[in-house]
């Protein structure tokens, strides 16, 4: 059934990993657990997602289109307007997606067809390391070779400028993820100014993820996306160009697994087409909920200012004992301990009874080396008290 082999290629999930880690081991303190390594939000659902599933429950007695009702994709391209400033085509240049993973995993599918072994076509997909596992399975399944690109530590973003022409000719798809899943940094309008040349000189189509693009600190600029620097570049066909965003971080939803792809028309052209047989359709009701979630703000503002309080008293508690840098968005800090990742999680597990996530499981070894090793990755989801207490326990470990 599957003679490339292609499955015997996926590494264990990070919390895979983790459970083998912490297997035989236990807290015997007495300490409550917390919880920080998992990037599921916490915050409540807002009560107008609960509602508007109540309300469209007769959505549950229908198939659903692939392409998904005109008022979701309408409320969709409206909100990529008042956010971004970018116009994109309900029509045409809009889709709803199942969570950002399922379509940031298919996606791949579309691009990479006809690449793999069986099809004498050497086709390689970029992206950062550290990084989100779904674009390495998605890179394997689809029949190419990864490409790691490591962050850089000063920037905490990738520079795909680094790889070699031979390389990048290869290279049909990049995965980008910004703000940055583990370190939080997010791309300027130059950055994506390069990020376009390059893939346009090789033909390179971008998956620009960007599900935590509303998780910023309370304040500040909110972080440019694909869609908004390609219109102020003058690119608003998006060419080669696929953002890809969720509610599950914005809403606090992750159980809706609702969001949205949006950009070329041509690509989504051809995602729908490779969806309608994937069988990817969203239920009506959860269609409802979401045009409701993506028509208020006021919820994500409140979002805003609950993990920019975690991470003012967070950072606070350990200053002078862990060097913290709160990143400019998303939920996570990035924390370089100095020390094993795997050793200091394990331990603190055992006596302080907190789970982060060790960073060289997020990572792969490139040239003898991981850039996730002697980090870990800290996900401020649980409550503020909860957090504080996380972050005492941390340093009196340290």
């Amino acid at each position: 059934m599957n003679p490339l082999k292609n499955l015997d290629k996926l590494q264990p999930y990070p919390f895979e990993r983790l459970r083998a880690l912490f297997a035989g081991s236990q807290h015997t303190g007495g300490l409550a657990h917390v919880n920080l390594s998992i990037g599921e939000p916490k915050h409540p659902t807002p009560d107008l997602i609960k509602q508007a599933l109540i309300d469209n429950l007769g959505g549950l007695a229908v198939y659903p289109g692939t392409q998904g009702l005109p008022v979701l994709r309408q409320a969709i391209s409206d909100w990529i307007l008042r956010r971004f400033d970018a116009l994109v085509d309900p029509e045409t240049q809009v889709l709803p997606i199942l969570g950002s993973r399922e379509a940031l995993f298919s996606f791949a599918q579309v691009v990479l067809d006809g690449c793999g072994v069986g099809n004498d076509v050497d086709c390689h997909v970029a992206f950062p390391n550290p990084f989100y596992q779904i674009y390495e399975g998605a890179t394997f399944l689809g029949g190419a070779s990864p490409v790691f690109v490591n962050i850089d530590p000063e920037t905490g973003l990738s520079d795909f400028h680094s790889l070699g022409a031979d390389v990048l000719s290869k290279t049909k798809l990049m995965y980008v993820c910004s703000p940055n899943n583990p370190t939080g940094a997010v791309y300027t309008l130059e950055d994506w100014q390069k990020l376009f040349d390059l893939a346009d000189e090789h033909d390179i189509v971008i998956a620009s993820d960007e599900c935590y693009s509303e998780i910023y600190l309370d304040g500040t600029a909110a972080p440019i996306g694909g869609l908004e620097a390609a219109s102020r570049l003058g690119r608003s066909d998006y060419n080669n160009l696929i953002v890809f965003s969720s509610l599950s971080k914005r809403s606090n939803a992750p159980g809706l697994r609702s969001g949205y792809v949006a950009g070329d028309a041509d690509l989504i052209k051809a995602f729908l087409r490779y969806r309608t047989y994937h069988g990817s359709a969203m239920s009506t009701t959860v269609q409802m909920a979401s045009v409701a979630a993506w028509n208020d703000e006021e919820h994500v503002a409140e979002n805003r200012r609950l993990y920019t309080e975690k991470f003012k008293a967070f950072s606070a508690i350990l200053e002078g004992t862990l060097n913290l840098h709160i990143p400019p968005a998303g939920f996570y800090f990035w924390a370089d301990l100095g020390q094993s990742d795997t050793a200091f999680a394990k331990r603190l597990f055992e006596q302080a009874h907190v789970t982060l996530l060790p960073g060289s499981f997020l990572g792969r070894e490139v040239n003898g080396f991981n850039p996730g090793a002697n980090h870990v990755r800290i996900a401020l989801v649980a409550s503020l008290a909860e957090c504080s207490e996380a972050a005492q326990r941390i340093r009196n470990i340290l």
